[in-house]
């Protein structure tokens, strides 16, 4: 009776849940640990300094009070507030060896990281939108780009984006880990969790592949299918909108680089043991951070009239 009460509370041990977890992300690394410190540095102090400055000159000059500059503004905004929430606490990993989290904790992280993730691919969505109506609509480009036309748009991919990584995030919280408690990552992102539970976990990723599917995929879709009418409609047409193109290929060049780091980032999950934590950990990584710094380059320096007014507010 004594070996059986024994045995049970054994059993009990082993299946407690974790609520504190360790970051292990790139410890494998070693002596190579300080060339990603710098790294990540350098890209965490180009991106707010880049994307501020993109910000003030829209801000504050009113000839670029128009659609299109007010939604790079915005992407701007994504591109300065997704770094914070996971940098500082990554470098600070790396200088001081701090990385324990909560379970609350890692997943408030987790929401904030992958909502304001998903707004990297919505932006280029409602850019390729507005291409569209400015190239192919042009007579009714101000009517359908009024706010209140627009927000028919904007209002459902907003929720779409909430409720999808809501969905994920929720089904983490209610999962036991009584594997492991280190996550393979060096912040909470959601695969990098869900691995260290027990049970089955086939929800999880059937919830975090449909989002993935649904968000920046669809949105690729459609921003790929906003680009073809446009280059079709300007070839029919004979329309000789060169600016218009350069902006176009300008988005595509983006969206392309973006896609290719999310393709790796998410994929790299599901190949299995194949590819080295570090590696992937890397491109999980750089695919929230790389955009940040690429953003403000593409649409700040090769558009024609944000580039006159960042010269102008430089040389001030």
């Amino acid at each position: 009776m004594e070996k059986h009460n024994d045995s049970d509370r054994l059993r009990m041990d082993n299946f407690t849940s974790h609520t504190h977890f360790i970051f292990g992300g790139f410890s494998e690394l070693g002596g190579m640990r300080p060339v990603l410190l710098i790294l990540f540095t350098i890209m965490f102090i180009l991106s707010p300094l880049a994307n501020s400055l993109l910000l003030y000159v829209v801000i504050s000059q009113r000839s670029l009070y128009s659609p299109m500059y007010i939604l790079i503004a915005s992407m701007a905004c994504v591109d300065v507030s997704l770094p914070v929430f996971f940098v500082p606490n990554m470098l600070l990993s790396f200088l001081f060896d701090w990385r324990e989290v909560s379970l609350s904790g890692c997943l408030i992280q987790m929401h904030f990281i992958h909502l304001v993730g998903t707004f990297q691919s919505t932006f280029l969505l409602w850019m390729a939108l507005d291409r569209y109506f400015a190239i192919c609509k042009p007579l009714y480009y101000h009517e359908c780009m009024a706010l209140r036309r627009f927000l028919k748009f904007v209002i459902p991919l907003v929720v779409r984006n909430f409720l999808m990584i809501t969905a994920f995030v929720s089904l983490a919280g209610t999962l036991s880990f009584c594997t492991s408690n280190v996550i393979n990552h060096c912040f909470c992102e959601h695969m990098a969790l869900v691995e260290l539970a027990c049970g089955s976990t086939a929800i999880n990723s059937l919830v975090g592949l449909l989002s993935v599917f649904l968000i920046p995929v669809a949105d690729f879709l459609f921003t790929s299918a906003s680009y073809v009418v446009i280059f079709w409609s300007v070839l029919r047409s004979g329309k000789s909108s060169v600016k218009a193109l350069d902006t176009c290929i300008t988005h595509i060049v983006v969206i392309s680089l973006n896609l290719t780091v999310a393709l790796i980032a998410f994929l790299s999950y599901r190949i299995g043991n194949n590819l080295p934590l570090s590696i992937r950990v890397f491109f999980s990584t750089m695919y929230l951070l790389f955009p940040s710094c690429l953003n403000p380059i593409i649409y700040g320096i090769r558009t024609t009239e944000i580039r006159k007014h960042i010269l102008k507010t430089l040389t001030c």
